[in-house]
């Protein structure tokens, strides 16, 4: 007899149906599973055959052959497992199989026949409903993140008895529904606070400037300054995530495993602080099985490289792509995957090997080439998608005593989340633009229109800081981020002056002799 059964696999971080067949003929005794499975797939015949059995349930002794289609392409995981499970019992005739044609059926089962959780339950269940699905029955420790979609039941259970005696005339299992209003409504405490942080004005400008426009930042500075202490509040001056943000956030984490016990959804922006010793894999993703990356975790929210030069050059260099494109493409033999990645980038440094150039309170023991060598470690179109390049100087005494009260996140918030709403109100009717950050160059030459004093101050920076067309781009967005932070609705010398203050990086690389006299024009426009 044969038996079919509705389940799903993920690709990348999408679903796409599966139909599960399984067929029981008379025969030697032998479970066969065709359409290219792999790894726990494979494995799961041992599990389910185990959970049948301690179940209560009769395992045929039959000739039984599964087959997941479509059969040309790989499957993976161990959602498989209830579905086969059913098959088997639906084709025996142990199961009634009338309540499972509109189900959409996920879960790996134990020895015992007690179900346990699966990757991407929310990818699978958004597909299951796109496809027009009544239903979807999986573990109960996948129902929070599952019941935040809407337009379908989902029902949880906890063992396979449990999902029998529902398909059949026992206990049934009730669809449960999340309210995702009140999740979204709910932001969780900052535990850090831009107030911890003591003095350090111009750097805190820097991160609002950076937040409220979504750029990048590289914090160039001494031992013990705060460029990590500052990074690390990044997170609680971005505005709260958006609905869409945050289910394709949680998507990434689900297919991931990262999504914490019972948890719906990442109504928080994420911050992913990887160790310099990370691999180019682990930073984009990869792997015989690829899974998302460090880039793709932070999505929506922000990654923190700290020591950004004690990286390895290939893994800093993979990522050039994502932050361009605010996607990852893992290409393979036999697949191709992409991964969402548009974050905030932000790093930190030395200003030399050993730290103290340029600070009054310690001598540097580095000399010019030593120098040289350790900023050559990054490159130039690397440099050049970073938007903001920022010294932060070390902190005096007088001021780590201080008993002057700071801003605080809530203050700085406010502001920034007043500038992304200019922003969305401009980029209306612009699919996926909804940051100063993510303009191209078309979206550049219609929102920053440049009067005369501005143009002129443009091309005196260009000239003599050598930008590059891409480090011109990123002046203008910096500025427009700037202007909105102001409420102005045009570019101002103001604006632009403070944003070429921005590329401290550019200034070192400049030509000798004419970044000092661009570093003042500079200085001259942003102070009015």
């Amino acid at each position: 007899m044969l038996a079919r059964i509705r389940s799903a696999a993920v690709l990348g971080i999408d679903a796409y149906l599966v139909e599960v067949e399984v067929d029981i003929t008379n025969g030697l005794p032998s479970v066969a599973t065709v359409g290219l499975p792999h790894g726990a797939v494979k494995e799961g015949r041992e599990r389910v055959t185990a959970a049948l059995v301690n179940a209560g349930y009769n395992f045929p002794l039959k000739r039984i052959t599964i087959n997941l289609a479509p059969a040309d392409v790989r499957k993976d995981g161990s959602g498989f497992d209830l579905p086969i499970a059913l098959g088997i019992l639906a084709a025996s005739e142990q199961l009634e199989a009338g309540g499972l044609a509109e189900q959409l059926i996920l879960g790996e089962v134990g020895l015992e026949g007690d179900l346990r959780p699966v990757r991407g339950a929310l990818s699978m269940t958004l597909a299951a409903r796109k496809a027009g699905l009544r239903g979807v029955i999986l573990p109960a420790a996948n129902l929070p993140e599952a019941a935040v979609v809407e337009g379908i039941e989902v029902r949880g259970a906890r063992s396979l008895t449990e999902v029998c005696e529902h398909l059949g005339d026992g206990p049934r299992l009730r669809p449960i529904r999340v309210d995702v209003r009140a999740l979204m409504a709910e932001r969780a405490a900052d535990v850090v606070d831009f107030a911890d942080v003591r003095a350090q004005a111009g750097a805190k400008r820097a991160l609002e400037v950076a937040a409220a426009g979504a750029h990048n930042i590289l914090l160039v500075g001494p031992p013990g300054a705060g460029k990590t202490m500052l990074a690390r509040r990044l997170p609680s001056i971005l505005p709260g995530m958006s609905l869409d943000e945050a289910l394709e956030t949680t998507k990434v984490h689900s297919v991931a495993g990262l999504l914490a016990p019972g948890q719906s959804l990442c109504t928080v922006r994420p911050f992913r602080s990887p160790h310099h010793t990370i691999s180019d894999a682990g930073l984009i993703g990869g792997g015989s099985s690829p899974r998302p990356g460090e880039v793709s975790l932070a999505h929506g929210g922000v990654l923190f490289l700290d020591e950004l030069p004690e990286f390895r050059t290939n893994v800093l260099e993979v990522l050039r792509q994502p932050l361009e494109d605010g996607a990852v493409t893992l290409s393979r033999a036999a697949i191709s995957l992409s991964y969402p990645a548009r974050f905030m980038l932000a790093a930190a440094m030395n200003p030399c090997p050993c730290g103290y150039l340029g600070d009054p309170g310690h001598r540097c023991h580095c000399t010019p080439m030593h120098v040289e060598r350790y900023l050559a470690r990054l490159s130039g179109p690397l440099l050049d998608r970073i938007d903001i390049h920022l010294e932060v100087p070390a902190v005096a005494y007088r001021d780590l005593a201080s008993s002057a009260p700071e801003e605080t996140s809530l203050v700085v918030r406010a502001r920034v989340e007043g500038a992304r709403q200019r922003q969305r109100e401009r980029f209306t009717g612009m699919p996926g633009l909804y940051a100063n950050a993510h303009m191209t160059a078309r979206e550049i030459r219609r929102f920053c229109r440049l009067t005369e004093p501005v143009e002129l101050l443009l091309r005196r920076a260009v000239a003599r800081l050598g930008l590059s067309a891409r480090a011109y781009h990123r002046v203008l967005k910096i500025a427009r981020t700037i202007a909105d932070l102001a409420g102005d609705a045009e570019l101002g010398v103001t604006h632009v002056g403070e944003a070429i203050q921005y590329r401290t990086l550019d200034r070192r690389r400049a030509p000798e002799g004419t970044a000092e006299p661009a570093r003042r024009a500079g200085e001259a426009a942003a102070s009015g």
